[in-house]
């Protein structure tokens, strides 16, 4: 995140606070600015009046919280928003089948998904490519897109 680009903002919400924590250490150290969310609010229509507000660039969701799916649910809402529709989103979780239910789902909506637990660099790339689909690994900062 060199040279005169604004660094993307990224909206991390999962309920696990050290999770949260280290998102933010690897996301900052790698030119993200972030904000942090732990889901405490569960009423969903608060959360994406806050989402609202924050405008970010992207958005790393967990897919459950709890017991509960509240990640699909909420990015349903995220979906059906026209002022978040086009948000990018990283799902990353440790529910691996209900991601696994979902995925082709999720693919269609231009969802990445990142089962934990995951590799730095796998984060990252994800990451990467809901921020910038085209794929432009010449652009300073971008990692190329694995073929």
């Amino acid at each position: 995140m060199t040279g005169n680009h604004e660094p993307k903002h990224i909206l991390v919400i999962n309920d696990t606070k050290e999770i949260l924590d280290a998102f933010r250490v690897l996301l900052e150290d790698e030119g993200y600015l972030v904000s942090l969310d732990n889901f405490s609010a569960l009423d969903a229509g608060e959360k994406l009046a806050d989402v609202k507000a924050l405008k970010p660039d992207a958005i790393i969701l967990d897919f459950m919280f709890g017991d509960e799916p509240l990640g699909w649910q909420f990015l349903q809402l995220l979906r059906m928003d026209r002022a978040t529709a086009a948000i990018p989103i990283v799902v990353c979780t440790a529910a691996v089948r209900q991601a696994q239910e979902q995925e082709s789902h999720l693919r269609t909506l231009g969802v990445e998904i990142v089962l934990k637990p995951f590799d730095i660099d796998h984060i990252l790339l994800a990451l990467q490519r809901a921020l910038d689909p085209a794929g432009k690994p010449d652009e300073p900062g971008v990692p190329p897109t694995p073929q």
